[in-house]
């Protein structure tokens, strides 16, 4: 689609972690070596933009801010845009939930509106968040956007986007998955998975 009238919003998931894959919502883990990697070739070759989204969660911000600095862009960091907060299963790993809880994680695989985990954020309170700071990025005017985050967010944001009932049901992005949205008048979106679909 070519660029014209209209919002060009990169979207950047955070790279692998000093903790290892879990249920680190809102807990703070540093990015690792590698996942800075997987972030910076996500993002090679690609820009400007004319400011930086971020999570404020250490594994986005840490990243934005230093690439702001670079490329002498503002950076912003929107507390709407979190990872879920996963309550009594906050800072553990899958194996160690499936010791504690296994017909708990079973259900919130299978249905995790329904079913979030014990004292975790409410799906819908997750999605109307996240929703309501995506719609202010979709109301600005011919601005190109990096919008760094996490697995869940943008899994939520590429099924609204990309109308996937329930959102949920949309595949989870990668440590480093990098995807392009233009927005235009009235609504229309077309999403590219990045980086060699971008052009």
């Amino acid at each position: 689609m070519k660029e014209s009238a209209g919002n060009r919003i990169d979207l950047l998931r955070h790279g692998e972690t000093r903790a290892g894959p879990g249920f680190f919502g809102s807990t703070d883990t540093p990015l690792s070596p590698r996942g800075r990697e997987q972030m910076e070739a996500a993002l090679a070759g690609l820009g400007p933009w004319d400011c930086i989204i971020a999570s404020p969660r250490a594994r986005c911000a840490d990243f934005a801010r230093a690439l702001a600095r670079r490329e002498a862009v503002p950076c912003t960091l929107d507390p709407r845009l979190q990872e879920l907060h996963f309550g009594a299963w906050e800072g553990c790993t899958v194996t160690r939930i499936l010791e504690r809880d296994p017909e708990g994680l079973a259900a919130f695989w299978r249905d995790p509106e329904r079913h979030p985990p014990p004292g975790g954020e409410p799906l819908a309170r997750f999605r109307a968040r996240v929703l309501a700071a995506w719609r202010e990025l979709e109301a600005q005017q011919d601005r190109r956007l990096l919008l760094i985050t996490h697995g869940g967010v943008l899994r939520l944001l590429l099924g609204h986007i990309r109308g996937v009932d329930p959102v949920w049901a949309a595949p989870r992005p990668g440590y480093g998955a990098l995807y392009r949205v233009w927005l235009r008048a009235g609504g229309q979106a077309c999403v590219r998975e990045g980086p060699g679909a971008l052009p």
